[in-house]
């Protein structure tokens, strides 16, 4: 997802992208505890994403 779309989503959107991605992200982290994972970037990648979703979530809270 790229900022210039995250940037386009209100906050009823970010909280529920965040939500989903929270849950992906503990289930990548599971699946990776059991055996590796073919492509363990992808943690990195969500991780990522979540940072920048938070981020734009606050920077909006603070907007209103």
């Amino acid at each position: 997802m790229k900022n210039s779309e995250i940037k386009a989503l209100t906050i009823e959107e970010l909280n529920e992208k965040l939500k989903t991605e929270q849950d992906n992200l503990g289930k990548l982290n599971f699946a990776h505890a059991i055996s590796p994972i073919e492509n363990p970037m992808k943690i990195r990648q969500s991780r990522k994403l979540i940072a920048r979703l938070q981020t734009e979530l606050r920077a909006k809270e603070l907007a209103k």
